[in-house]
């Protein structure tokens, strides 16, 4: 049987939202006394949020998955358009993957991934979001921070990276980030931004990888 924790749930958000009020409400109607609606309610209650946090986390990494990304992107992007803020999204990319798992096998490069995953983690802040995007690529949202900002815990994230003892079976192994970054308010539209972001990305990939692309917008 497979483990709860290694499911990926593909139910929308306000789908399982939906889902938990009318079972609820269900309860609510049964004739059982009060206390007794009330347990099942906040058995059920914790089991939704537990199957809430699974849909939008990935479940390799514990980070945010895509899914969530294009919902929080969407709203970020709004409300900086809004309110006149800044905001930079930065799209990040392991260098040269596939020789890892080629090499190494699957198992290293999950050990890479999750590795990887907790270095950026500790390398923001509680108001930047960050999502395994996929394979072995991650997007960091930066609130409210302009491209020249960003560019301060984006190296240190390079950095970091370039400098950890990244080891699997007595292996040493050396990997690196490409990361390109967008902070381009004029753009219309969230996916003229992340595209912004992924060209910047390919530029470092092209110009030597472990580094930071990107035409940064003060």
């Amino acid at each position: 049987m497979e483990n709860i924790d290694t499911i990926n749930f593909d139910i929308p958000s306000n789908i399982l939202d939906e889902i938990q009020i009318n079972i609820q409400n269900i309860i609510e109607s049964f004739d059982i006394p009060d206390d007794n609606k009330m347990e099942v309610i906040k058995k059920i209650n914790f089991m939704y949020t537990q199957t809430k946090q699974m849909s939008i986390t990935d479940p390799l990494t514990k980070l945010f998955n895509r899914r969530h990304f294009e919902c929080e992107f969407d709203r970020e992007f709004k409300r900086a358009k809004r309110y006149n803020n800044p905001l930079s999204i930065a799209v990040a990319d392991i260098d040269f993957f596939k020789n890892v798992n080629d090499t190494y096998g699957h198992s290293c490069g999950d050990y890479v991934l999750r590795e990887i995953a907790y270095i950026i983690s500790n390398n923001f802040r509680q108001t930047d979001l960050i999502f395994r995007y996929g394979g072995e690529e991650f997007v960091i949202i930066l609130t409210e921070t302009s491209g020249e900002n960003a560019l301060i815990p984006l190296e240190r994230l390079r950095k970091a990276v370039e400098d950890h003892c990244f080891q699997y079976n007595n292996q040493d192994l050396k990997i690196t980030l490409s990361i390109g970054v967008s902070s381009n308010m004029k753009l219309a539209t969230t996916s003229e931004i992340f595209d912004d972001a992924d060209k910047a990305l390919y530029k470092a990939k092209n110009n030597g990888r472990n580094q930071i692309g990107g035409d940064i917008i003060k």
